[in-house]
């Protein structure tokens, strides 16, 4: 990536003059500080404001996926990612318990940790999905917009917006002063969480309920490595006798940092009065999830929050859009949500930057809600599918018939015993463990999303038949609409992945030597447009060759066809072979796509 040097001065603040910007951001979570760092990464005017302090005081999101570390990659930012990051290979021993200290239940392989789906992963993409807190993640991508030009604005609260045909009125409050002004933007975002005062003020339809379970997260410090450096893993699941069992479903011990620093979830019936833990009640469930009576513990902190089953049909009115869990709400089963929000933004700023740049119709920014409204729908439907799942576990063990403690424990015990109740229930958790894999390595739910919308360019073939589990394996494809796949490219001195060939601040003809005369037609069709077009083309002799040969596997094009990739690394466009024109086909395409035709 360049390196960026914003120019700008800091300002005072007005007394009554109105502010203005090109896009004002509300929200400096995952969704908002993401989409503040694309737009300065593309050097559009943005201001991005929180009612809050400083970033997330609590851990929340922390499995990042490939998706989400690829577009770090993108922004040039995976290697300060992977610096605060708990490495890949030691996420995954994910185990299910009586305590830490107590009876392994089982352990499953997660997220691609698995040898046989170590390949799938490594295969699909550069980047491996690594574990980072909300904490943590945050303030890598806030500094970096800010560095790039976005103008941050912490205590600062959205208050209301008015919209006309050319911009957006926001009245904000200053927290620190009183003062209320006004932000005149081109183009509003609502990235302000599951509680979005956007979103409300907008109206935006959807479907689904909010609250249908309470949790209770309880941070702590305590050293338990010996429990863990054998099975090294983020979650820790442990069904107790005689704990409360509910919210998500069991009670979850989740790592923040190896191996010191601590996160329980803890369900309660939301149906109830909320429950108010003080530092006493906090350490005894600490030492009880733990199975250690006796460990010294440091409570940081306890909040409850509540799981939620909702998501938009439509992310946008007017000039004004909503992303992250603005528009999708659900429990964190799968770890889908910060990683969906920093793709929502992916999508929605280069189409932004286009409109306001003059190279693409308004229309296209109808296609963000085409494009991301099924991945919401999808991710809430698949995180709750995911959060129910874990009853087959509780039927396997027979604990969901057990009435008193003592009760819970034989269940538990039986699976020891040498009768056909033990053998009938070693079977069931076979296969309630085996279920499972649609929570920790559903690898098509993460890297497959489809678009289709007036943004791609059909060319009348179909994605291919998957041969395996659509939600557990990913299948790449070049159909338009696609996330163009993986392939190691360059040359003797340089590996390059196939999404380098196609940044952020462009689009890209890919295409083979047989295909050469798409270059002239590239550059005489983005000069025509206005818009930056490159080509690059893979082969012997050139800059660019298939190292592997795995590229010419992939393209699923003749040698002398192209791929015409959107700045968001989904295919737009696909031609087959050279055609008698190549520009006439290009300029079709790349017209239609930004609403131009």
């Amino acid at each position: 990536m360049p390196s960026f040097d914003d120019g700008q001065k800091e300002t005072e603040l007005p007394t009554s003059a109105t502010v203005e910007t090109d896009v004002l951001i509300v929200g400096s979570g995952p969704a908002g500080a993401s989409a503040a760092l694309y737009l300065a990464t593309l050097g559009v005017p943005t201001i991005m404001i929180t009612k809050y302090r400083w970033t997330a005081n609590t851990p929340r999101a922390h499995i990042t996926n490939q998706r989400a570390m690829e577009i770090f990659r993108d922004m040039g930012i995976e290697e300060q990612v992977l610096a605060d990051a708990t490495p890949h290979e030691l996420v995954g021993d994910t185990v299910f318990c009586t305590s830490l200290a107590g009876e392994e239940i089982g352990r499953i392989h997660t997220w691609g940790t698995r040898p046989d789906r170590e390949g799938d992963y490594r295969l699909a993409s550069p980047s491996l999905i690594v574990d980072i807190p909300q904490t943590y993640l945050e303030p890598i991508l806030v500094r970096n917009a800010t560095a790039r030009g976005a103008q941050s604005r912490f205590s600062t609260e959205y208050l209301s917006h008015t919209q006309d045909a050319d911009g957006v009125d926001v009245q904000v409050l200053d927290r620190l002063t009183g003062q209320e002004y006004t932000i005149r933007a081109k183009y509003l975002i609502g990235a302000d969480g599951a509680r979005s005062k956007v979103a409300a003020d907008i109206d935006l339809p959807y479907e689904g309920q909010m609250d249908i379970a309470g949790s209770m997260n309880i941070t702590f410090k305590a050293d338990i490595s010996a429990y863990c450096d054998h099975r090294p893993s983020v979650l820790y699941w442990v069904v107790q006798p005689g704990s409360n069992v509910g919210g998500i479903g069991a009670g979850l011990v989740r790592m923040i940092r190896p191996w010191n620093e601590w996160l329980i979830v803890w369900g309660y019936d939301i149906n109830e009065a909320p429950p108010t833990v003080d530092e006493a009640a906090a350490t005894q469930i600490v030492r009880n999830l733990l199975g250690m009576p006796d460990l010294e513990v440091e409570i940081t902190g306890t909040s409850l929050w509540g799981n939620n089953e909702m998501f938009a049909t439509h992310l946008q009115q007017g000039r004004v859009f909503c992303a992250g869990d603005a528009v999708h709400r659900h429990p964190p089963s799968n770890g889908l949500g910060s990683n969906t929000s920093v793709q929502d933004s992916y999508n929605l700023a280069w189409k932004l930057a286009a409109v306001l740049r003059g190279q693409a119709a308004p229309s296209l920014l109808e296609t963000y809600s085409a494009e991301r409204a099924p991945v919401a729908r999808q991710i809430v439907t698949r995180a709750n599918k995911s959060s129910r799942e874990f009853v087959d576990l509780f039927v396997a063990l027979g604990v969901t018939e057990a009435e008193t403690e003592e009760e819970m424990v034989a269940a538990i015990e039986e699976r020891k015993a040498n009768t056909p109740e033990g053998a009938a229930k070693r079977a069931a958790l076979v296969k309630a463990m085996q279920l499972k894999n649609y929570e920790f390595n559903a690898h098509g739910v993460e890297l497959g999303q489809f678009y289709e919308s007036d943004a791609v360019v059909p060319d009348g073939s179909s994605r291919p038949d998957p041969t395996r589990d659509p939600e557990l394996y990913y299948t790449p494809s070049t159909v338009p609409g696609s996330h163009l796949p993986h392939a190691w490219v360059g040359d003797n001195r340089t590996k390059l992945a196939m999404l380098d060939l196609a940044p952020y601040d462009r689009f890209t003809v890919l295409t083979g030597v047989a295909g050469e005369a798409w270059a002239a037609a590239a550059a005489a069709v983005g000069a025509e447009l206005g818009v930056p077009v490159e080509t690059v083309v893979i082969g012997p002799g050139r800059e660019v060759t298939d190292l592997y040969y795995d590229w010419a596997k992939l393209r699923e094009v003749e040698e002398s066809g192209a791929l015409l990739v959107r700045p968001d690394k989904h295919v737009a466009w696909r031609s087959h072979a050279l055609p008698d024109d190549p520009e006439t086909a290009l300029r079709d395409a790349l017209a239609r796509v930004l609403g131009r035709a």
